[in-house]
């Protein structure tokens, strides 16, 4: 069992794009297995189905892909390069339009980030990521209830990039 994270101590808030380039051998080692890829451990399974449904709805909607991760380490890079390599080596997003997301969760290390591709900037703010990780996953992580921050996130996530066409259909 994990233990709790009392203190969300050094948590990352920005996002950051998603740029292209080399990729280092750190990233592209870990293998995208799908829209959710618990190498943490910390997900039920059947959350994890939910989750991914919730995902595919979303890219069935906007064709925005959003992937969540969770590692158990950084191998000792900082979590805003780990993340942008990880997205790199994933090719998350259309790569005409770069607009990929992912959250990543480094439980281990009490780090967490939401990764932006260019094509989404004008949809999900610096500011606006960083007020998710403070409202919605910062709160549930301190209580160790690390489903209900990350889907908590996704919510918000959606919320900013689903057209208000769609919003109001729902």
């Amino acid at each position: 069992m994990m233990r709790p994270l009392l203190l969300l101590l050094p948590i990352v808030l920005a996002a950051c794009s998603i740029a292209e380039g080399d990729t280092p051998d750190t990233a592209s080692s870990v293998e995208l297995t799908g829209r959710v890829v618990d190498n943490a451990d910390i997900l039920d399974p059947a959350f994890e189905r939910q989750l991914t449904g919730r995902l595919a709805e979303l890219e069935d909607n906007t064709h925005v892909q959003l992937v969540v991760a969770t590692t158990p380490d950084l191998q000792g890079h900082d979590i805003a390069i780990y993340s942008v390599d990880l997205a790199r080596a994933w090719g998350i997003g259309s790569e005409e339009k770069d607009d990929g997301l992912m959250l990543l969760v480094a439980p281990n290390e009490r780090k967490v980030r939401i990764e932006v591709g260019y094509g989404l900037e004008a949809s999900v703010k610096d500011e606006e990521a960083g007020e998710i990780i403070e409202e919605a996953i910062v709160p549930a992580f301190e209580r160790a209830d690390y489903e209900t921050g990350i889907m908590q996130a996704v919510d918000r996530l959606v919320e900013e990039v689903t057209p208000h066409q769609l919003k109001e259909a729902a």
